[in-house]
């Protein structure tokens, strides 16, 4: 009987050792996994030899419940405890070589991860891969109805002259700014989403047509201080761009403040969800989120979207509830009934 506690004794201490252990061990891994990068940390976490790892912590965390009775028997300690091992679970189901074992046992077929490119006005099911691996399709279509930019307001045109003077003029239409008594004036005349130039027989007609492209510009009248005027025109994806005997230096400013794109989920030919998508505001559907996470940068024309499933996510929000759950009924709630049984006696 000795015999047999003393090794008993002994395993609890090793379980416990190799926990402390595996914690460290996390931690130093997430700390390498910050400094390498998010492509590389992603590949990183999902080698074989951490693969190991996260079978280890789970097979140690659930030998620790049989051992040690006291983690069943407090309610906090037994949430955190299931409340890790199901986080770890999930990130495992969830992970590369979770999605190949769900192909493998029951034939199940999710894209993992990947990206779409779709254009305004059409519809795309194709999931492009990690570089040289094949499309794979979604059983669903998703429709880009319309993709916008939108900045931070005032938008800015940057005067400059030859000699390093230099003013911040708000884009306001109509609106004369003064550049001093040396420079005279200037003036935003009109304020263009998609500049375009159209020559009709032996007229040039200026308009703006934001529906066919991007091109942001402003008209720009400067008056000197005799009186005599001159319009510019400023782009705003060309700036610097002037003639080498002008005066000034003008470059049109925007800082972007979000990207949205219109999305409509297409299944067996009917519109099955829908919603304006952006940064951290993804879509979901069909066992994955669509989130936002790039665009056509010189034409705004098409939005590029990032596919992650959903596989092995119930488990790890299961999980963290039950951690946040736990930690506050052992350190608040377990007190608070300590202290009435105390007033009953």
């Amino acid at each position: 009987m000795g015999i047999k506690e003393s090794s008993k004794k002994k395993f609890k201490r090793f379980v416990m050792w190799a926990c402390l252990l595996l914690v460290i061990l996390l931690i130093l891994v997430s700390v390498y996994g910050a400094f390498i990068g998010a492509e590389r940390a992603q590949k990183f976490v999902n080698t074989p030899a951490l693969a190991v790892y996260w079978f280890a912590f789970i097979l140690i965390l659930a030998v620790g419940l049989v051992l040690f009775r006291r983690l069943v028997r407090v309610t906090g300690l037994l949430l955190i405890h299931v409340g890790g091992i199901l986080v770890i679970a999930g990130a495992l189901w969830g992970s590369e070589a979770g999605h190949k074992l769900q192909s493998r046992l029951f034939g199940i077929e999710k894209i993992r991860t990947g990206q779409m490119v779709i254009y305004e006005g059409e519809s795309e099911n194709h999931v492009l891969l990690e570089q040289g691996q094949t499309p794979k399709e979604l059983p669903f279509s998703i429709q880009l109805n319309d993709f916008r930019l939108e900045h931070y307001k005032p938008a800015y045109l940057l005067v400059e002259t030859r000699g390093g003077q230099s003013w911040k003029v708000p884009v306001e239409v109509g609106v004369e700014f003064s550049l001093g008594d040396d420079f005279g004036t200037v003036t935003i005349k009109r304020a263009f989403e998609n500049f375009k130039i159209r020559i009709e027989g032996q007229e040039r007609k200026i308009a703006d047509e934001p529906q066919s492209g991007y091109n942001p510009a402003l008209e720009v009248e400067i008056r000197q201080p005799n009186g005599e005027a001159a319009s510019r025109y400023v782009f705003e994806r060309f700036g610097g761009h002037a003639n080498p005997e002008d005066e000034f230096l003008l470059r049109y400013e925007r800082v972007i403040s979000d990207y949205i794109s219109e999305l409509e989920i297409i299944k067996d030919g009917k519109v099955a969800a829908a919603k304006n998508i952006e940064v951290n505001h993804p879509l979901y559907f069909g066992g994955y989120h669509f989130y936002q996470n790039s665009y056509d940068a010189e034409n705004g024309q098409y939005t590029v979207l990032m596919v992650v499933s959903d596989t092995g996510l119930g488990l790890v929000y299961a999980g963290y509830v039950m951690l946040c759950a736990g930690v506050f009924w052992h350190l608040w709630v377990r007190g608070v009934f300590a202290r009435r049984k105390l007033k009953d006696k």
